[in-house]
């Protein structure tokens, strides 16, 4: 049986070391602000489809790609004027932009597109170490192919830990989300490709031009960018996705069935998990259910129960992220 994966600290030493295993093509699980990211040499067709590999991945399904600095967006892309502009106003963050490519970037990354999706992240120990590596790192969600995405290093190792040998461990994500994707190829019609925590009209506002949604479903074939396939972010328990859930329906379930509610219940006395009743947020904040959403997925999963019941958060700002993750992870 394989070792499991060590879990390092942000060491300057385990920078070092870690930044030398990606310029040899080996693979990092790295922390990020939205969640935990399998790296790897952005630049490597090798080392990009070994992230594939790891995760069970489709080749359909492109990379994203992370960058330390703005000035090296033109190294992986071809930026328009409506990019420079969201870089200034949204990098480093979660916000990813998909562009045209070039020639830098192997197809192996892209799902054989002309396109790329890119961008540079808010966590300082991950951008440190793309610093280090001197590479772009094509860095997807750490988990395996549809499932949860991890939002601590102790997830990476849960899911992943026999299939990779470094994890580098930077706390919590603080978002708890993957990031907002929004395709730029035409400036003049910016598509919003996936929510995240940073909204349509928070975009909207810094180009000055109506952001459009995809269409619901995900064309068929190789996708422009990850996270919208109809079923994704999925735990293994069946899970039932509601507009409102009550004390009623509780009252009245079979045994082995989770409730997930968006806030505390005000009739619930308990603590979380007494009864079966849980919540993303007491107080139904959007940023702690955020942080919280796939952490409690995880949970329900070891828990054993046969279906989990959620209730889907109001809509607006990050609560439109929220119902996204859920929809897909409710999604047959």
């Amino acid at each position: 049986m394989a070792p499991v994966a060590r879990i390092s600290p942000g060491t300057p030493r385990n920078l070092a070391r870690l930044a030398r295993a990606l310029r040899a093509g080996e693979l990092v699980a790295v922390p990020t602000e939205t969640v935990y990211g399998l790296a790897g040499d952005a630049t490597r067709a090798a080392a990009c489809r070994r992230i594939f590999a790891v995760k069970g991945r489709p080749l359909t399904d492109p990379l994203i790609v992370h960058l330390a600095r703005v000035a090296d967006l033109a190294r992986v892309a071809v930026p328009n004027p409506a990019a420079l502009k969201l870089a200034k106003a949204f990098w480093p963050g979660p916000l990813t932009l998909v562009l045209p490519k070039t020639a830098a970037v192997p197809a192996a990354a892209t799902a054989g597109l002309p396109s790329v999706a890119v961008r540079i992240p808010a966590h300082p120990l991950f951008r440190r170490l793309i610093t280090l590596a001197g590479v772009p790192l094509a860095a997807p969600s750490a988990n395996p192919f549809g499932y949860v995405s991890p939002t601590t290093a102790a997830h990476v190792r849960d899911s992943l830990g026999r299939r990779l040998r470094h994890i580098l461990d930077g706390g919590p994500a603080r978002i708890g989300l993957e990031s907002t994707i929004l395709d730029l190829r035409d400036p003049a019609r910016p598509i919003l490709l996936r929510p995240g925590a940073i909204s349509a009209a928070q975009i909207a506002r810094v180009l000055g031009v109506r952001v459009r949604r995809r269409p619901a479903a995900a064309p068929a074939g190789a996708q422009v960018a990850p996270g919208m396939l109809k079923r994704h972010y999925s735990p293994r328990t069946p899970l039932t996705l509601h507009r409102r859930l009550t004390r009623t329906q509780v009252q009245r379930a079979a045994p082995r069935t989770a409730w997930l509610f968006w806030a505390k219940p005000a009739w619930h006395r308990g603590a979380m998990g007494r009864g079966a009743v849980y919540w993303l947020d007491r107080d139904g904040a959007a940023r702690g259910a955020a942080r919280r959403l796939f952490a409690v997925l995880r949970a329900l999963d070891r828990a054993g129960y046969a279906r989990i019941h959620a209730e889907a958060p109001p809509a607006g700002g990050l609560g439109d992220a929220l119902r996204d993750r859920l929809r897909r992870a409710a999604a047959s």
